[in-house]
């Protein structure tokens, strides 16, 4: 019997049943429509993750002092006075691998202009901060290396900032806002970069030339942390070890003595978090794929109850010189044009499913081609495995019994 026939009587046995055969596909149509959810979830997530941490900077590196031991007593790092001027001209000129460096010094107080006024932090930075933490000037200038020199009390805002001072919308380019008293002239905006993944507002922000910072608010002369951007985000490891080496030569630590400076790099953030991503994406793949399994046993079930009520045609068909490879090929025919049909239903469902939380919910998805082929894969597997032994033990009984079976 060819193979056109045995399809003939596969899709007219199923027609026979449709509330059946479409009950029994509902575990495929589920199965595969929860994996490709979950799996669009999760790369939606992750992509989301890169997205932003790519905005704070996906090569960024970030210099601090260490904690230190004083009198059997930790010391936090923040009141550690490690890094110096000296540090950061030594990094600036004498690493391979940066293509950006800046000094941070920052503190918290009150920012007012008029009679309006906010809570706020100033950062005293260079100009490579912008390049290095992706910031984009939105209106006037940035300061220039003479007003560093020369500790110039002005300063870039962000937008919150701007709502927040200047409700009426009045251009801010000009106004002088005062910090802890200070006036600081403003000289140019940022354009708007939003929430970052831990929720911080990236637009909440005022930065000025650092020596301004240092001299007329904080009155310090070392530097509370160094940011620095690698040329490369798979260069940050290099540049990370390189940054390394120079500061424990300038602190002249002996090669016992720890560190007393700590270092990070975005790197390390992306790594963590796209492994915790991709765990739960696993996790909620396989919470999904019980589903597969569970529509899998609803076919062999039906198989075999399908075998037994067929049991008389069996021994007609086998009488009239069928042999048992045809009635075998018959019924898994038969499961795997459920488990294939179900599995395209599958994926149409889970496609919609996911653009459907997209629009909704606005939660990030990303349909990814491999998760189509896979769960569709895995469905039409799970159909000839199930519908294996039914359709084996159709084959192997016995014409005259079979004729018998009432």
């Amino acid at each position: 019997m060819n193979i056109l026939n045995l399809l003939r009587i596969a899709l007219k046995a199923l027609a026979n049943n449709k509330m059946r055969g479409f009950l029994t596909m509902l575990g495929i149509i589920i199965g595969v429509a929860s994996v490709i959810t979950m799996l669009a979830i999760g790369q939606g997530s992750k992509k989301s993750i890169q997205s932003q941490i790519s905005e704070m900077g996906s090569n960024l590196i970030m210099i601090q002092p260490g904690g230190d031991m004083r009198g059997g007593v930790r010391q936090s790092s923040a009141s550690m006075e490690t890094l110096k001027l000296a540090d950061y001209e030594s990094i600036l000129k004498e690493t391979r691998y940066l293509m950006a460096i800046s000094p941070v010094v920052n503190s918290s107080g009150q920012v007012v202009y008029g009679a309006s006024n906010k809570p706020g932090t100033i950062y005293g930075v260079n100009a490579d901060y912008l390049e290095i933490r992706r910031f984009n000037i939105d209106d006037g200038d940035m300061f220039t290396e003479q007003d560093i020199q020369s500790a110039a009390k002005v300063c870039i805002v962000g937008k919150t900032v701007i709502d927040e001072l200047f409700p009426d919308g009045d251009s801010p380019i000009g106004k002088v806002i005062r910090f802890q008293k200070i006036p600081f002239r403003i000289i140019g905006t940022l354009k708007s970069k939003g929430y970052n993944s831990m929720g911080m507002d990236q637009d909440d922000v005022i930065l000025a030339p650092y020596t301004t910072i240092q001299k007329r608010v904080l009155a310090i002369t070392h530097l509370q942390s160094i940011n620095a951007s690698a040329l490369k985000e798979e260069l940050t490891e290099q540049a990370v070890d390189e940054i390394a080496g120079l500061l424990r030569q300038n602190h002249k630590l002996k090669p016992d003595d720890p560190d007393d400076f700590t270092i990070r790099s975005m790197e390390e953030l992306s790594t963590m978090l796209t492994t915790t991503t991709d765990l739960l994406t696993v996790l909620l793949a396989s919470v999904a794929g019980i589903s597969l399994l569970v529509g899998g046993i609803g076919i062999m079930n039906i198989m075999y109850v399908s075998v037994t009520e067929r049991t008389r045609e069996i021994g007609l068909r086998m009488s009239i010189g069928a042999r048992g490879m045809d009635i075998l090929s018959q019924f898994l025919i038969e499961s795997i044009l459920i488990s294939i049909t179900g599995g395209a239903i599958g994926v149409l469902s889970g496609i919609g499913a996911a653009m459907a939380i997209n629009a909704i919910v606005k939660f990030p998805v990303s349909i990814q081609a491999w998760s189509v082929l896979l769960s569709f894969a895995v469905c039409t597997i799970t159909g000839i495995f199930f519908g294996w032994y039914p359709a084996k033990k159709a084959a192997q009984l016995d014409p005259i019994e079979a004729i018998r079976y009432e």
